[in-house]
């Protein structure tokens, strides 16, 4: 199982950017898709999650402001991050939540304030 994320860098506060993560040695399109991230000084947190049938959940920091969405095609799942805030900076992790349960390599996220 591989689940590579991509897209992350160095972004003003109110920016945007968009992480992309590839999925490879499961069966993507019946897996629960999700992203965490570890900010400074705090544990690991949820961030949003996307079922097969690509119903959403976020967490409260970020709703209205990230969107999660998925490409069964593609094995992809991204993460389109707008109106970033310096608290969004941290590590963000992809991963394949249910039922592989299985977390990739972060992609470092600096939101400059």
């Amino acid at each position: 199982v591989q689940l590579q994320a991509s897209g992350g860098g160095l972004v003003e506060a109110g920016g945007s950017l968009r992480l992309s993560c590839v999925a490879s040695g499961i069966m993507f399109s019946s897996n629960i898709m999700g992203w965490h991230r570890q900010t400074p000084g705090k544990t690991r947190e949820y961030v949003a999650s996307i079922t097969s049938g690509s119903i959403t959940t976020y967490a409260d920091s970020v709703k209205g402001r990230f969107t999660i969405s998925r490409d069964n095609a593609k094995n992809t799942v991204y993460l389109q991050m707008n109106s970033l805030k310096f608290e969004d900076t941290g590590v963000y992790y992809c991963g394949a939540i249910d039922p592989a349960n299985w977390w990739g390599q972060g992609t470092q996220v600096t939101v400059s304030s």
